[in-house]
């Protein structure tokens, strides 16, 4: 018998030992694979967080030069140039000297193209160009006459190689206007659509003369019909003539700073200053779109000045920002042709790149050349060249291509061409060329802050009262019925939310708005005279209904209060607004109203986010050990008592957690707010206007940016914040959710 029992045990410590090794062996499997997904997860985020960082770390790169070239141009017969200019593929370029002479000339090499006499050498006596953007030049002779022409490139591709043929166009004719008889000291030129605009200056004073335009249908021939120019008298000594785009203000300065600005066409001065604190002026020039005026000094400082609305709507020249170069003199301004953007010379020869709206400074550095005399930007900003003391020409290579974005225009008020204050403007595009990209994430920012606590205000009370009920006070028979249908809300597609909430939701909360807030009012209420009635039925009446039942005899009750507030909203509109709420809101409290607004987005988003709150919640608390909460009720707690002392501070890790998760899925929520706020990138914590939030910006304008812009890799950097956002939050929840289960997972 003992032999026997022997070999009977033996198999069996066999199995045994062969079941445990099975159980370690997928033990360890389950182990490696379970922590290979939570690297891989890690894995995926950090690849996510590392392809953000490399699409939008180039928005703050510094400006780079490099020259590739010098030469002299032996052919000018001037002592100096009087333009400097190159053609959009920067392959030619284009200058003209003071003898009159115009040349068209390789840009990276100075090989001439081609060479026309505009003027007989000593004529010249002036000169001044229209825009960058539309180079039409005056000649100004010292026998008081004009000539106007420009430079025009036209492509062409024979056997599909591209070749450019410079030209030179008179658009009026090429007969010279006189406009005086004296010699033209200094003058400005404007031309538009419509009309044509010539200001000079001579020994006898200003002289203005204006055409207007018409057109030929046929023969496209344009016609000039003079129209009279009435000019008021000028106290300063005038050393810089400007007029704006529109022909309608005439900026007059002298070299110590004095200005008057001169409404043409009520001809009188509209407002009078000084560009300056002491010091002398070096160069006066139109930034892009001729809204804005860039003045160089001798004290090496840089301001912009632009228009403003002053008091009575009379404008005023209001100096916007400052750029500091250092203490010398500023020789030579050159205008980008595109951006809101310049480059400087000062008088050690040291170039600096800046851009306006951005206030930064790109670049710093030294030419080794002499005095820079000209410098003439591409119009493309890809590469410059500069004429200096010696008549020597230099072609460099400028890579540039962000200069746009600054932390400050992100998150700081920028004062804006056209805006009376500075703001925090989000404005990517626009129809005309002149237009200045605006990337403040300040409203962005502040709309997905917005939608979220709208959301979370709305889904928050309904989901975890309503998880707290279902977890702890409903029958099991109910509860396995109830929690399912919450969940399967969740399963909804955000778009067709999105949908109702836009078309359908939007109008109906407009047209009932005074039944929608007495929802709010009226419900609680409502519920709470149900539950006082229901407590004093007669106790067998009561008794019939099992308990954990009750919730259900509520939804007929919650139906027919919401059903009573519609219908009653429109009396209650003509009895305390007039018939329509909108117009009170907006005439009498001064409250705007958006028919896609925040409550809109609240009330569709909110019930988005309630299943996720709701679930995790409604886990949380039926999880919490039932000997807790009967020790409690064997202590003399009340089932309330019990809720709010024990069960609560138990499930409140997961309750946090929920709150957590839910307010990261209302921040990312994109397809609901993209359809049901309007937006309208604004700060108003107004609950009757939209807002524009990240994720809604960036489903929405992605598709339309130019692949490795600063559009482009803005959107980018609107993910990233999105992205941090988010991780900031979850970790800090973490961290939160963390301490309260070491405080409450003793019990």
């Amino acid at each position: 018998m003992p032999v026997s029992n022997t070999s009977t045990s033996s198999p069996s410590r066999s199995n045994l030992g062969q079941l445990s090794r099975a159980r370690k062996l997928k033990d360890r499997l389950a182990t490696i694979t379970i922590t290979g997904g939570g690297f891989a997860v890690l894995g995926a985020i950090l690849l996510i967080f590392f392809y953000l960082l490399y699409e939008i770390m180039p928005l703050f790169n510094s400006a780079t030069i490099e020259e590739e070239a010098s030469y002299q141009l032996p052919t000018m017969q001037g002592e100096s140039l009087l333009y400097l200019a190159m053609e959009e593929q920067a392959e030619i370029a284009f200058a003209i000297d003071d003898s009159g002479r115009a040349l068209f000339f390789t840009a990276a090499t100075g090989e001439p193209l081609k060479q026309q006499a505009l003027l007989s050498p000593g004529e010249v006596s002036s000169f001044a160009l229209n825009s960058n953007q539309q180079p039409l030049f005056a000649l100004g002779t010292f026998t008081g006459e004009v000539i106007l022409a420009k430079h025009h490139y036209r492509l062409s591709y024979p056997d599909d190689q591209r070749v450019i043929t410079p030209a030179i166009e008179y658009p009026y004719g090429s007969e010279r206007l006189r406009l005086s008889e004296h010699a033209i000291i200094h003058m400005a030129v404007r031309d538009s659509e419509d009309a044509l605009m010539l200001v000079v200056l001579t020994a006898e004073g200003l002289v203005a003369r204006r055409w207007s335009k018409e057109e030929d249908f046929l023969t496209e021939a344009v016609t000039l019909q003079e129209q009279p120019v009435s000019l008021p008298a000028i106290d300063i000594v005038v050393d810089y003539i400007l007029i704006g785009p529109e022909q309608r203000w005439l900026y007059l300065i002298s070299n110590n700073g004095e200005f008057r600005l001169i409404d043409i066409e009520a001809s009188t001065v509209v407002s009078s200053g000084s560009l300056l604190g002491s010091g002398l002026l070096t160069d006066v020039k139109f930034l892009l779109g001729g809204i804005s005026l860039m003045v160089a000094t001798d004290q090496g400082n840089i301001s912009q000045w632009f228009l403003v609305a002053g008091d009575g709507e009379r404008p005023r020249l209001q100096q916007i920002r400052e750029f500091s170069n250092g203490d010398l003199p500023i020789t030579t301004l050159a205008i980008e042709h595109r951006r809101k953007g310049f480059l400087a010379v000062d008088q050690a020869d040291t170039l600096s790149i800046y851009y306006t709206t951005s206030q930064r400074r790109l670049l710093s550095e030294t030419l080794d050349q002499p005095t820079v005399k000209q410098l003439a930007v591409s119009p493309r900003s890809n590469a410059f060249i500069s004429f200096d003391s010696t008549g020597v020409v230099h072609f460099w290579r400028m890579e540039n291509e962000h200069p746009e974005v600054s932390w400050q225009a992100l998150w700081s008020k920028v004062w804006y061409e056209s805006y009376p204050e500075p703001d925090y403007i989000w404005q990517s595009s626009a129809s005309n060329n002149d237009f200045e990209p605006k990337y403040s994430f300040a409203p962005l920012a502040f709309g997905t802050l917005k939608a979220a606590f709208y959301a979370m205000l709305i889904a928050t009370p309904l989901a975890i009262c309503g998880a707290i009920y279902t977890a702890y006070f409903m029958a099991p028979a109910m509860r396995r019925k109830v929690k399912p249908l919450i969940e399967l809300m969740e399963a909804l597609p955000t778009v067709i939310l999105g949908f109702l909430a836009g078309l359908w939701l939007a109008p109906f909360i407009e047209g009932h708005l005074p039944g929608v807030f007495s929802i709010f009012i009226v419900l609680p209420v409502g519920v709470l005279l149900f539950g006082f009635f229901w407590a004093r039925l007669p106790s067998a009446w009561r008794q019939g209904v099992p308990d954990g039942w009750h919730a259900a005899l509520l939804i007929p009750v919650v139906i027919a209060l919401a059903l009573f507030c519609i219908e009653l909203s429109a009396p209650l509109e003509g009895w305390f607004f007039g018939g329509d709420m909108r117009a009170w809101l907006t005439n009498d409290l001064g409250v705007s109203f958006d028919q896609r607004n925040s409550l809109v987005v609240g009330v569709a988003m909110g019930f988005a986010v309630i299943p996720t709150i709701f679930s995790i919640t409604e886990d949380a608390i039926f999880s919490v050990p039932k000997h807790l909460s009967y020790g409690s009720l064997a202590l003399g707690a009340t089932p309330w008592q019990t809720l709010v002392g024990v069960v609560m501070p138990t499930a409140s890790p997961g309750i946090f957690s929920a709150l957590m998760i839910g307010m990261g899925r209302a921040v990312g929520e994109t397809m609901i707010v993209l359809m049901a706020t309007g937006n309208t990138p604004i700060m108003d914590a107004n609950i009757f206007e939209g807002m524009r939030t990240l994720a809604a910006n960036i489903a929405v304008e992605i598709g339309e940016t130019e692949v490795d812009s600063s559009h482009y890799r803005v959107l980018f950097l609107a993910a990233f914040v999105l992205f941090l956002f988010t991780f900031v939050v979850n970790t800090g929840a973490e961290i939160v959710r963390q301490r309260l289960r070491k405080k409450y997972g003793s019990l």
